[in-house]
């Protein structure tokens, strides 16, 4: 049985607010100049839109009396109009795209900033695949927002106050009975609008959930070879994937009835109104130019409310996107540094103590990892911690490198409290060789460098002697710079051994399995 996404009742009925596109503002507010120059193309070109159907009139209504040199010159002015016309647009989707995708890229490394500085207590309780969806998706969908529907909207809102307008202009009686439209097209709008967001969210929740299950497979894709568990695997990803598909299939049904509503009955009420104008043509209380004019008009601010109705749908689906997205640049890490922190030590000694140590994981609150621990290990002492699975071996590993805060007691190096220090400050002190080797995919020169992005290349190389790992590594094709494959897979976990040959190193962590 696939797990839900993560998301509440109240997540998910903030999600109903197009409000939540605020959070986008303070990405978008730098580049205020970019937007300014786009607002004039697009009121340009929506300007130009709805002086043609003025044109149109004219023509019509002199099309037996004019000369031949006057409709040339009418044409030439129509070709002029739709130069300009063209040169706007243009303009206006080069300004609005790259600014869309400015500020995406700008989200994207906000969460991923905030993201990779969250401590390990954070990702208990999400998976980093729903948070990579988050990064992907949910950015795919605000760009779409930004770099298109956002202009098209202010577009087809000036083209539906100027065309209405100008309806009015034309006819004010036949304006009127449009006037009697609105109701109508509004209230299917609004009802099925309600549906269409919160299924709209829940669709995004279970691609979330689909990639999360994709990323925690792929990334075991050993073990899960291992215990022939790719049939399992497999029914777990297809069970989220068509949850996400039967959320889509119903958001795509209810913005189907909707747009099928509202384009009804708008054209319905056009096709009323051009009826009646008909008849006061025939009336002659409006001449035929005057007809195609509002008739253009019309069909224009018809037009306008349709793409307003899509554009909608859009901004409800960002609506949700940028809630999910602001939620991980605002969330709370239980692990932070102090406001006023304590500097290391002069002389680093590398003491470690525990005092009365008592810890609980957040998925567990009702479990002691730890219960009231004291241990002291004095510099440069060398200790094993024996014991059976779930003894608590690695949790002290993880509260030495502060992943977790204890509930009660202190963990303290050379005498500090680690919560009174910044992390990165003691951290770059220590080292961790974990169980299963961690290895990037990039080259084996970078990295050894992990730990010390500014070693030189000498000190890359002396670090791999220390750890018997020169010999293979010069060995390889391109040596040092070889590329060593996603998570290692090309080298042996020796090459993850060299990153702990430092002499800025005062505690080593080892974490491993042994025989008994």
């Amino acid at each position: 049985m696939a797990r839900a996404p993560i998301t509440t009742d109240e997540d998910r009925a903030k999600s109903k607010e197009i409000g939540a596109l605020r959070g986008l503002w303070p990405f978008v507010a730098p580049h205020k100049a970019m937007m300014a120059f786009a607002l004039v193309a697009l009121v340009t070109t929506a300007m130009i839109s709805l002086v043609m159907p003025l044109a149109v009139r004219r023509v019509v209504d002199n099309f037996e009396a004019a000369a031949s040199t006057i409709l040339d010159q009418y044409f030439a002015a129509a070709l002029v109009i739709t130069a300009l016309l063209a040169v706007g647009t243009a303009l206006r989707y080069y300004l609005v795209t790259r600014l869309g995708e400015r500020v995406v890229a700008d989200i994207r490394k906000a969460v991923f900033d905030r993201m990779v500085m969250m401590s390990p207590a954070f990702y208990e309780k999400i998976m980093t695949g729903e948070v990579l969806s988050r990064i992907t998706t949910d950015t795919t969908l605000i760009l779409s927002v930004i770099g298109s529907s956002v202009s098209i909207a202010l577009r087809n809102v000036l083209i539906f106050a100027g065309g209405f307008g100008l309806m009015l202009y034309t006819s004010p009686k036949l304006a009127g009975l449009v006037l009697l439209i609105v109701p109508a097209v509004i209230i299917p709008i609004v009802v099925l609008g309600r549906r269409l967001r919160a299924l709209s969210r829940e669709n995004q929740d279970w691609i979330a959930a689909s990639s999360g299950s994709a990323s925690e497979i792929l990334l075991s894709v050993q073990t899960v070879q291992a215990f022939t568990h790719e049939a399992q695997s497999r029914d777990k990803f297809d069970d989220v994937t068509e949850k996400s598909f039967v959320a889509a299939r119903k958001r795509i049904g209810t913005r189907a009835v909707m747009t099928a509503i509202v384009i009804f009955l708008i054209f319905s009420g056009v096709v009323g109104v051009l009826w009646i104008g008909a008849r006061d043509v025939r009336d002659d209380i409006m001449t035929i130019g005057e007809l195609v004019q509002f008739v253009i008009y019309a069909i224009m601010v018809a037009g306008a409310v349709g793409a307003l109705t899509e554009i909608w749908s859009e901004l409800q689906r960002a609506a949700g996107a940028t809630e999910r997205l602001v939620e991980l640049l605002n969330a709370h890490d239980s692990v932070a540094d102090p406001l006023r922190q304590a500097n290391m030590p002069d002389t680093r000694r590398g003491e470690i103590a525990f005092e009365d140590v008592t810890f609980h994981y957040p998925s567990r609150p009702d479990t002691s990892a730890l219960d009231q621990v004291s241990l002291t290990v004095a510099p440069g002492e060398t200790i094993a911690l024996v014991g059976p699975s779930g003894a608590g071996k690695t949790t002290i590993i993880q509260l030495l490198l502060r992943f977790y805060d204890p509930a009660s007691g202190a963990v303290r190096l050379d005498g500090v409290d680690l919560r009174e220090m910044e992390r990165a400050d003691f951290r770059r002190h220590m080292a961790l060789v974990p169980q299963d080797p961690v290895i990037f995919a990039d080259t084996a020169r970078e990295n050894i460098r992990f730990g010390r992005p500014d070693a030189t290349d000498a000190q890359v190389e002396d670090a791999a002697r220390a750890a018997a790992a020169h010999d293979f590594l010069t060995a390889l094709p391109d040596g040092y710079d070889s590329y060593v494959g996603e998570r290692g897979v090309m080298l042996s976990g020796k090459l993850m051994d060299t990153r702990f040959f430092s002499p800025q190193l005062s505690s080593l962590f080892v974490e491993g399995q042994f025989p008994g």
